[in-house]
């Protein structure tokens, strides 16, 4: 504010300069209306303005204390030397300048400095403008600060009030409630919030509705041989001097019963241990084509019986990194299942091929074929495609669970393809190193 008010005292005083010059005050100093200009001037600024001649003389003092005396002073005599002056006394509260008075030189554009303008204005008004701009500011400022704080209030509420919706679904879902979906609009990141939670619970039902599943298909499955054992038994039981044959005959349906009640349990201890972390993974260098010569040589022996061909097609020699035990339990289970859903006399072709990356075991057979509405179920534990044939083949249902889940422990990917009647191929994709 200081600066501003020198720069208008500066401009008025050359103002004023002009108009001395152009009306001849420096020789004349009657003119009323430049005198009353120079006391309007000074009235304005409620200070003090002093003219002074190229002779030192003052001719003009708005105070009328030193007119027709001599002026003598280092500020005058440098402002006449062409040195202006501006001092600003803070602890007098005044302003002090010295403005030079100039007249063009006639025939020439040289100026020259016939007097001076001394002026002399006090600052105590700035100094209360400038405390109650100060004060005004302060509460301008804390009236700023109220309002930000209110509407940051009012904004956290609303900004969170979608986030307690998901959270008090949260506890519901903590409390066993997966009923109730989270709908909340608003911004485009909190409906995308929603829309991922939702998806979240359906996949948290699908899950409970399959361990629902799941706990009743063991239940069945554990029975029925249980079932079929206590019929066998009371028959015997019920019957007074049973023949031998048919003592035998029943005792070999409960042993078959056993065999079958003990094959579901170890496909179960299988699946409990595939349901472990990777950490539980024996990765060693295993050769494929060996892998799946063994396989296939173990299973000859059962194609045979029903005069299935039984084909190994390997394009290169194959080395990865794999746990050999799960993996030899998984590509058996596949080729297992082409061979008992399969026709007689037909075939089962298992292929062996890699990039730089992945292996790949395709395994198609001649067999029965699976429905297309079917393909998605049949890697869920218990589902069998064909019940009845999978009684009599010994099936639990649990087969192509096992082997996905093994799959998906080597970070691999299998695929089903598929016509009813005509066969069924799977293929996996397995990398060459393992990445845990």
């Amino acid at each position: 504010m200081i600066q501003r008010r020198i720069y208008e005292l500066q401009n008025q005083c050359n103002i004023l300069g002009r108009q001395l010059t152009n009306g001849n005050y420096m020789s004349d100093q009657s003119s009323s209306s430049l005198n009353s200009v120079i006391e309007q001037l000074a009235n304005l600024y409620n200070g003090r303005i002093i003219i002074v001649n190229s002779g030192l003389k003052i001719i003009k003092d708005t105070y009328a204390l030193t007119e027709k005396k001599t002026l003598v002073s280092e500020a005058v005599i440098k402002c006449f030397r062409g040195e202006n002056r501006r001092v600003y006394d803070r602890e007098g509260e005044f302003i002090e300048l010295t403005v030079p008075i100039t007249v063009t030189r006639s025939g020439t554009e040289e100026r020259e400095i016939v007097g001076v303008v001394v002026v002399s204005v006090p600052t105590a008004d700035l100094r209360e403008e400038q405390d109650l701009l100060a004060g005004k500011s302060r509460i301008l400022m804390i009236v700023l600060v109220i309002i930000v704080i209110a509407a940051a209030i009012l904004f956290a509420g609303i900004f969170v009030r979608p986030f307690k919706k998901i959270l008090a679904s949260f506890h519901k879902i903590a409390a066993g409630d997966l009923t109730e979906n989270v709908t909340i609009s608003g911004y485009s990141e909190i409906e995308q919030i929603s829309e991922a939670f939702n998806k979240m619970l359906a996949r948290i039902r699908l899950l409970d509705e399959s361990r629902q599943e799941f706990v009743s298909n063991v239940s069945h499955e554990l029975k029925t041989p249980i079932t079929s054992m206590k019929v066998l038994a009371d028959s015997l039981i019920s019957q007074e001097e049973v023949p031998a044959e048919l003592y035998k005959e029943f005792m070999v349906d409960i042993a078959d019963e056993i065999d079958r009640e003990n094959k579901i349990i170890t496909d179960l201890l299988s699946l409990v241990k595939l349901d472990k972390t990777s950490a539980d993974m024996n990765i060693t260098v295993v050769s494929i084509n060996e892998l799946l010569e063994l396989i296939l040589k173990r299973l000859r022996p059962i194609a045979a019986k029903r005069n299935i061909e039984l084909v190994l097609e390997s394009f290169r020699s194959v080395t990865a990194e794999v746990d050999e035990v799960k993996l030899t339990l998984a590509l058996s289970n596949l080729i297992e299942n082409a061979i008992k859903y399969n026709k007689d006399d037909g075939w089962v072709k298992v292929t062996l091929n890699a990039d730089h990356k992945f292996f790949y075991v395709k395994v198609a057979d001649s067999g029965i074929g699976i429905p297309k509405e079917e393909e998605e179920k049949v890697f869920d534990r218990f589902y069998r495609v064909d019940k009845a044939r999978s009684r009599e083949t010994g099936g639990t249902g649990l087969g192509l669970s096992i082997t996905k889940n093994v799959i998906l422990m080597h970070n691999g990917q299998i695929k089903l393809y598929s016509k009813e009647n005509e066969g069924t191929t799977f293929t996996v994709r397995i990398p060459l190193t393992y990445i845990g």
